[in-house]
């Protein structure tokens, strides 16, 4: 039996999983039970189970233990739970209709004194609505795209960056064996962060990133320049999924059945059949897709993901709602939702980093 006057408050996990999620469950756990003495329930899949009105998780401090290095999330996450537009059929026909009162009855029956949301600019929009509405939530970011301006960082982020690091440096090997052009792949719907992150560690010779619209024949043109010199007859090239021509747009894979949204896929191979084309080098296309979001937290992660949990947690206890756990000079703070997710962090292409990358030989085919 839980104690009469013992507080509950829930974490729920949205959008794609990342590394980190699960650390940052168990620093809400362990903060919660151990600092405040708050139950913790676990609201699965999203927001699924508060609109299905399926029973929460308890969560205790055995349930979190081991979990820390553990990639993915113990809650189960979902891109497809948006409360206010959510597929129902009606009279045999699939219809988007407004869940977001049954949610905050849901909470109301739960008697949860607050919401930790996780997730990326999309859940958080939906947490934002929920608080608008009067729900106790308080968001924590994450995305390996590092999209959100809010914060410095991201979890997710750097595990993402070391796997996409690592897979380059594997990729410079065989490339160099072989004298081939090697185009790798990698996550980047609007912000290019991983690509450029990864592409100046793994030692790239052109990253094609969203925020820069290329000209084939300038990536050419520096493959071909590489070619020529027998020391040099190979090249790495770094794409991000979201990345286009000049003139042209981002490039979608075939819809599978009806309906569903459009997923980015195939921009990789599209550059690297033209380089072929074009230069008569011998080209391999990689597309490292989900591994990025896979596998165990870097430690940076590990303790990114912890102190996002525990200061959630004191905004809970705070009654400071409507607010996002953030990173700002290597210190945790809390900005507004509303303010969080109003503008995505996309790469300046006039930036410091940018700036660094074409001094060092790095081309962006814009120049």
């Amino acid at each position: 039996m839980r104690a009469k006057n013992r507080k509950t408050i829930a974490v729920s996990t949205g959008g794609g999983d990342c590394p980190g999620l699960n650390a940052v469950i168990r620093a809400v756990v362990r903060t919660a039970i151990s600092k405040y003495d708050y139950e913790v329930v676990g609201i699965e899949e999203g927001f699924n189970s508060l609109i299905e009105a399926e029973p929460p998780r308890k969560l205790t401090l055995s349930d979190v233990r081991g979990i820390l290095r553990r990639g993915g999330t113990i809650l189960g996450t979902t891109s497809r739970g948006d409360p206010f537009h959510y597929p129902e059929m009606r009279r045999g026909t699939l219809r988007m209709v407004d869940r977001s009162a049954h949610v905050l009855r849901r909470i109301e029956e739960l008697n949860l004194q607050g919401l930790i949301v996780i997730g990326g600019d999309g859940t958080l929009s939906i947490a934002n609505e929920l608080h608008q509405k009067g729900a106790p939530v308080v968001g924590i970011p994450k995305s390996i795209d590092n999209d959100l301006s809010a914060t410095e960082v991201t979890f997710g982020f750097d595990s993402a960056t070391v796997t996409a690091t690592d897979a380059i440096d594997k990729l410079h090997t065989t490339a160099e064996s072989h004298h081939r052009v090697m185009v790798i792949e990698l996550m980047g719907r609007n912000a290019g962060w991983i690509a450029l992150v990864s592409g100046i560690a793994g030692g790239a010779d052109v990253i094609l990133i969203p925020e820069i619209p290329f000209d084939l024949q300038k990536v050419c043109a520096k493959i071909m320049q590489r070619s020529r010199s027998h020391r040099h007859a190979f090249s790495i090239v770094v794409v991000a999924e979201g990345a286009y021509a000049v003139g042209g747009s981002a490039v979608y894979l075939p819809q599978q059945g009806d309906g569903g949204a459009l997923r980015l896929g195939g921009i990789g191979q599209q550059v690297g059949d033209l380089i072929a084309a074009r230069t008569n080098q011998e080209v391999r296309v990689t597309v490292l897709g989900h591994i990025q979001r896979g596998g165990s937290p870097t430690p940076f992660d590990r303790l990114l993901a912890t102190r996002f949990g525990a200061a959630a947690v004191d905004l809970v206890a705070c009654r400071q709602f409507g607010r996002m756990v953030s990173l700002s000079c290597n210190q945790i703070t809390a900005v507004a939702l509303k303010d969080a997710i109003k503008k995505p962090k996309q790469v300046d292409p006039d930036g410091e980093i940018v700036r660094t990358a074409k001094a060092v030989g790095i081309v962006f085919g814009d120049q």
